[in-house]
């Protein structure tokens, strides 16, 4: 992929979501009192790198126990900003990030990057509105989020009750559609934007001056992979990954770790998956059965199975029979 400064594309608000917004806005009439819950104490975040710093979500589906603090979310600090890494999954957590990054620094928050549309990683948003930062995401983030948006808040607020008050969906302002390099004062953050793997709009972080490489939902420790999107070109794009100039790697879910080994668990779990429901295709075994039979390659590692694995399958199964 050639490197080209999406700046080229102009900024946007993405006219089609007010639709979206306006729906939102009457679900959060209906909870106009904000979740602030978290314990700021207990909102921990890690320095992995200097100037950058990790909040490790649980190893969980959300629930009201845990607010949808699921996914790993964080912070770089440069002499003139900061940059803001994936925000959680609901206002509370978005205010618990907030919260730590105080305790860290004073200065203004320039940027709010989501990696992708999921919602553990995009609904603490609203929590950094006041801030008045850029909201930054792929270039089909925003349509992601139009599309899928109702549907992920309406079902956040029916399981996680008063958890979820004040959450809302808030749009990029900056799209990303290949490369764009955001400078924070002494620090400069490559941005890129992947073709689809995990999802249709995953986006990854580099701090250029640590390499450490933020890469979402592209990248899973410990919690079993997920495909949201394409199960080949997930792999197609772990391979272009492992070519990228990182020291270390800050996963969607789990722990960070060396780069690239951090992501040969993942890539060994997607290639079974890809080489088992491909034989059960050609075998002629449908999709019912194939859900069944189809095992967890390396199951004992894994979080969550019983969770992801089939839908998993069920992915991979649909994306493979077409094949020729």
């Amino acid at each position: 992929m050639n490197a080209r400064n999406s700046r080229r594309h102009p900024r946007w608000r993405d006219r089609a979501a007010i639709p979206v917004l306006a729906t939102l806005a009457a679900v959060a009439l209906m909870h106009d009192t904000r979740a602030d819950s978290l314990d700021p104490s207990e909102f921990e975040v890690e320095t992995v790198s200097p100037g950058v710093y990790v909040h490790y979500g649980n190893q969980a589906e959300m629930t009201p126990a845990n607010a949808g603090d699921i996914a790993n979310l964080g912070f770089v600090v440069g002499e003139r900003c900061v940059a803001v890494i994936d925000t959680g999954g609901t206002y509370a957590v978005g205010s618990g990030l907030h919260r730590a990054i105080r305790r860290v620094t004073a200065l203004p928050v320039c940027y709010v990057i989501n990696t992708h549309a999921h919602p553990d990683h995009i609904f603490g948003n609203q929590a950094f509105v006041d801030d008045a930062p850029q909201f930054v995401g792929h270039a089909r983030l925003a349509e992601s989020m139009r599309r899928r948006g109702p549907n992920y808040l309406s079902a956040l607020f029916r399981d996680l009750g008063a958890a979820a008050q004040g959450t809302a969906l808030v749009t990029p302002t900056l799209a990303v559609a290949d490369v764009e390099r955001l400078e924070l004062g002494g620090r400069r953050l490559s941005l890129r934007a992947w073709p689809t793997a995990h999802t249709d709009a995953d986006l990854t972080v580099l701090d250029e001056e640590t390499g450490t490489l933020w890469l979402g939902d592209l990248l899973f420790v410990d919690h079993i992979p997920v495909v949201d999107g394409s199960l080949r070109g997930f792999l197609a794009v772990i391979e272009e990954l492992k070519t990228l100039p990182a020291r270390r790697a800050i996963p969607g879910h789990g722990r960070a770790g060396a780069w690239p080994a951090a992501i040969a668990p993942e890539e060994a779990y997607l290639k079974r998956l890809l080489a088992d429901v491909r034989v059960a295709v050609r075998a002629g075994i449908p999709i019912s059965k194939a859900v069944e039979t189809v095992e967890c390659d390396s199951a004992e590692r894994w979080q969550l199975v019983d969770q992801f694995h089939k839908r998993n399958v069920t992915a991979a199964y649909a994306e493979v029979e077409w094949e020729q």
